[in-house]
C-alpha cells in the first residue's frame, strides 16, 4: 500500500486513527502542497453488511459533499488487493473531546461559536437530504484554526425530503443515540442527528456526558426526565433553553435543524 500510495504522489506519515477495519494515516501530498489523511478500509477484515451496504453509501455521499465545516474527500479509489483509499483533507486539530479533556470545556461564547459552525454542517447535510446518524465529539474534527470539520460518514443515509420514511437501524454510539433509537422504534434519523448535536454541546460545555450510558434502561429513563446541568455552571437561559430543546426526549417535539439555526442563542451577533 505504501508503494501504491508513493507511486500516486503521496508520502505517507504516522497513524492518527484506527478502526476495526481501518484506520487513518496522515501523509504528504506533493500534488496539493499540503498534509492530508488518508483512510484505508480493508475489505477482506470488515464484515458483509458493512461492504455491500454501509461502505458504498459512505463513498457515494462523501464524493458530493461540499461545505467549509464538513471534511473535504480529495480522491477515492481502490487497490487490487480490495483495500479502499480515501484521501481527505487533514483536521490538524484534533476532535473536539481530546480538546476538552486537555483543556477542559468551553466557556459559553467559545461553545457557541463551535456549535454554530457544526449546526451550519448539519443545515447542510439535512438540506442535501443526508443524515449523519453518527454525530459525536469524536467525529467533530478541528481544523488548525479552530473550525469545525465534521468526519465520518460511515452510517450516513440519504432520505427523501418531505417524505414518511423511517429508520429501523441502531447506528452510532450509545452515549449519543436518541431514546426511540436506543428503544429500536422505527424513527425519523434527522431528529436522531438533533438529539446527538444536543450531546454533543452538553459535552462541549460541561465536560462530561448528560446521561451515564453504563446502563441503558436506567440511561432512558434519565432520559425522559429531562437533562440536568452541573450546579456550579453559569450558563444564560438562552442557552440552556437549546440543550433541552436539543435533548426532548420526545422526537416529535424535538425540533427540526431550521428551528434549531434560528434559535436565539445562536443568532448573529451575539
Amino acid at each position: 500500500m505504501d508503494k501504491l500510495l508513493l507511486s500516486r504522489g503521496y508520502q505517507l506519515g504516522h497513524t492518527i486513527g484506527e478502526g476495526t477495519y481501518s484506520k487513518v494515516k496522515e501523509a504528504y501530498c506533493r500534488h496539493l502542497q499540503r498534509k492530508v489523511a488518508v483512510k484505508i478500509i480493508n475489505r477482506r477484515t470488515a464484515p458483509k453488511d458493512f461492504i455491500h451496504k454501509f461502505l458504498p453509501r459512505e463513498l457515494q455521499i462523501v464524493r458530493h459533499l461540499d461545505h467549509k465545516n464538513i471534511v473535504k474527500v480529495h480522491e477515492i479509489w481502490e487497490a487490487e488487493d480490495g483495500r479502499v483509499c480515501m484521501v481527505m483533507e487533514l483536521a490538524e486539530g484534533g476532535d473536539i473531546l481530546e480538546h476538552i479533556r486537555r483543556e477542559g470545556p468551553l466557556p459559553e461564547a467559545g461553545a457557541r461559536t463551535l456549535f454554530r459552525q457544526l449546526v451550519h454542517a448539519i443545515r447542510y447535510c439535512h438540506d442535501c437530504g443526508i443524515a449523519h446518524r453518527d454525530l459525536k465529539c469524536e467525529n467533530t474534527l478541528l481544523d488548525k484554526s479552530f473550525n469545525v470539520k465534521l468526519a465520518d460518514f460511515g452510517f450516513a443515509k440519504h432520505f427523501r425530503s418531505g417524505s414518511a420514511e423511517l429508520s429501523n437501524t441502531f447506528c452510532g454510539s450509545t452515549a449519543y443515540a436518541a431514546p426511540e433509537v436506543l428503544q429500536g422504534v422505527p424513527h425519523d434519523s434527522t431528529k436522531s442527528d438533533i438529539w446527538s448535536m444536543g450531546v454533543v454541546l452538553y459535552i462541549i460545555l460541561c465536560g462530561h456526558l448528560p446521561f451515564d450510558d453504563s446502563n441503558i434502561p436506567k440511561m432512558l429513563w434519565l432520559q425522559q426526565n429531562g437533562v440536568a446541568f452541573p450546579q456550579q455552571l453559569e450558563l444564560s437561559r438562552e442557552c440552556r433553553d437549546l440543550v433541552r430543546r436539543l435533548l426532548e426526549p420526545d422526537s416529535n417535539l424535538r425540533p427540526l435543524i431550521q428551528e434549531v439555526c434560528s434559535h436565539p442563542w445562536l443568532a448573529d451577533g451575539q
